[in-house]
């Protein structure tokens, strides 16, 4: 009789130990448990030790790290009809776990849905050239754009980074044509603005050398020792212009 009640409580037992086991679940650091009793939301444990009665209560795990999602390449037609294909990286994490599992289904699908329709709504309110030089305001728009309609389900996001924008080879070749203009335009306007600094310091080294004929005769002759040290067969000498007028006069007589 006894080795028939030791027999009948051993299935008692085990049934204790795997229940026992069952409920018992241990939450990392990161990890935080939203807790269901008979269907309601009762509330969140974690991290540690966590006790949930099976077929009574049910538990939800959400991580709390920041997850890094990388948005598919959109295509974006810009403000000015340009056609372009731009991706994004998107930084967020879940700051309310009680949020991010009862008012959205999937928040992981949800924020990236959302993060692309954002980028092409964000981009193509701009230019390409704002889209190629001002990445840091457009990557602030579309952050900002994000963490407001995504605090509803308890996450926020930290960063939002656009990787690359690609245009076609047309686009690229025009683009190319633009630059090398703009460095032409600048390339003349500083050789002007060169040409207009040189005729200033000529003009006012010209009246510094008005004042004092001494100073023209000895420019004169720092000029000839100039010429006479290059190894040329020419040399230019310089004639004052009345000395040529008087031998003129003379030859006339």
């Amino acid at each position: 009789m006894i080795f028939d009640l030791q027999f009948g409580l051993a299935p008692l037992i085990l049934l204790l130990i795997f229940l026992v086991a069952a409920s018992l679940k241990i939450l990392r650091e990161y990890e935080r448990g939203v807790i269901f009793l008979l269907g309601r939301f009762w509330k969140v444990k974690g991290p540690g030790l966590v006790i949930v009665i099976p077929g009574i209560q049910q538990i939800v795990k959400v991580d709390l790290r920041v997850v890094t999602m990388d948005v598919p390449a959109q295509d974006v037609i810009s403000r000015d009809n340009v056609s372009v294909k731009v991706n994004a990286i998107v930084f967020f994490r879940v700051v309310d776990p009680q949020k991010a599992i009862i008012q959205v289904e999937n928040f992981l699908v949800a924020t990236s849905q959302l993060a692309q329709t954002t980028l092409r709504a964000v981009l193509g309110k701009h230019e390409l050239d704002e889209m190629l030089s001002e990445r840091e305001k457009l990557n602030l728009d579309v952050q900002q754009i994000l963490d407001a309609q995504t605090d509803a389900w308890g996450i926020k996001v930290a960063n939002v980074e656009i990787k690359h924008i690609d245009l076609n080879e047309t686009m690229v070749r025009a683009i190319a044509r633009q630059a090398e203009a703009e460095r032409e335009r600048r390339a003349k306007v500083i050789h002007a603005e060169g040409e207009k600094q040189a005729a200033q310091a000529l003009l006012e080294a010209a009246e510094m050398l008005a004042r004092e004929p001494a100073a023209m005769q000895l420019r004169y002759l720092q000029t000839l020792t100039q010429v006479a040290g290059d190894k040329s067969s020419t040399l230019v000498f310089p004639v004052p212009v009345d000395l040529l007028g008087e031998l003129g006069k003379r030859a006339t007589r």
